[in-house]
């Protein structure tokens, strides 16, 4: 597996938790926590496509997203 940046697996990270936040919220509360999510998940998602469209990086779009998501929920450090 090819190697992924530690900022990609950092921002997965952060959405992942961001989501999880959500649980157990109702209303306004709720909202927020969402929108803090959203953030988060654009961010990876925009890192994702910058990252797979340099030049260096033979992985297609999906590969790396699907490489990082991979390295970050299911522990996997072969990344």
């Amino acid at each position: 597996m090819a190697d992924i940046p530690d900022e990609l697996i950092k921002l997965e990270r952060s959405a992942v938790e961001a989501h999880a936040r959500l649980r157990g919220l109702d209303g306004e509360a709720y909202g927020v926590q969402w929108k803090a999510w959203r953030v988060a998940a654009e961010k990876f998602q925009a890192a994702v496509t910058e990252y797979a469209g340099r030049d260096d990086v033979t992985m297609s779009r999906h590969q790396a997203e699907q490489a990082v998501k991979k390295a970050v929920r299911h522990g996997t450090t072969d990344v």
